[in-house]
């Protein structure tokens, strides 16, 4: 395939991606408020640590957090923003059909016949971060943002701000999850091998926290540790899929001592 057909391919996947986003988007927008209110449940939820299974209690707060918009346009773009990052997420599945239908090309052709299991895990992690990020770092971020609320200060919370800040950590949780199934696909390309991988964990260790420090927004430690321990295993479950499902050494079939 030449570059300029690559190009085609490329922008024939954009597009069915952008089509299926614009689908969701209309399905979603109708449900904005809906949403709205389900993103300001860690605003309203106090999560505290128990010794009992499952090691968390949440209680709604007594006092319930409004958002306040100061421009006329302001609620109208947040719901706008909602409906299109709600849309984006219904619309995984197809993205990575079409992500798999790009780099299909570089596959043997034997690889090939997984994209249905690719679409299927690669939309599961997404999602499982999706659920990391609402359930666990948001109820414990939002609290710690809002304790430096003093006798002199008092929390005023946009509608705009608090839906960028929810949904760019939901985006970026959930794309981040998908690490696994990127280190198992370039490990099938053979970019990868899983004793590069093994070799190189001590870097993997520190990035993790690099990469938890970045997303966290909090920059403490206990949020941070939240979010970069997960990173970590991900890695090592990537590792450990790599090795089972990782590309195996082609047989050499050409003699090179005999040219």
């Amino acid at each position: 395939m030449s570059f300029w057909d690559h190009l085609k391919e490329m922008r024939d996947r954009i597009i069915y991606s952008l089509i299926a986003v614009a689908v969701g988007f209309g399905a979603a927008f109708g449900y904005s408020e809906e949403i709205l209110g389900l993103l300001m449940w860690p605003l309203n939820t106090t999560v505290t640590l128990s010794s009992a299974f499952p090691y968390v209690a949440a209680q709604p707060n007594e006092v319930k957090q409004t958002l306040h918009f100061t421009t006329l346009t302001e609620p109208f773009w947040s719901h706008l923003k909602i409906g299109l990052i709600a849309g984006l997420f219904l619309a995984v599945p197809v993205i990575m059909h079409q992500l798999w239908k790009f780099l299909a090309p570089g596959l043997l052709p034997g690889e090939r016949k997984y994209a249905r299991y690719f679409v299927f895990f690669s939309t599961l992690f997404f999602g499982a971060g999706v659920v990391f990020s609402f359930f666990v770092l948001l109820p414990f971020a939002v609290p710690f943002l809002l304790g430096y609320k003093t006798e002199h200060l008092t929390a005023i919370l946009r509608i705009g701000e608090y839906v960028d800040f929810t949904l760019k950590l939901l985006l970026i949780t959930g794309l981040v999850f998908e690490l696994p199934l990127v280190i198992v696909l370039l490990t099938r390309m053979g970019v990868l091998t899983p004793q590069w991988l093994a070799q190189n964990r001590k870097y993997a260790f520190l990035f993790s926290f690099v990469l938890g420090a970045i997303v966290t927004p909090t920059q403490d430690v206990f949020n941070m540790t939240l979010l970069s321990v997960p990173i970590y295993l991900l890695y090592e479950f990537g590792l450990i899929a790599a090795r089972i499902f990782g590309r195996k050494k082609r047989p050499d079939t050409t003699d090179l001592t005999a040219l």
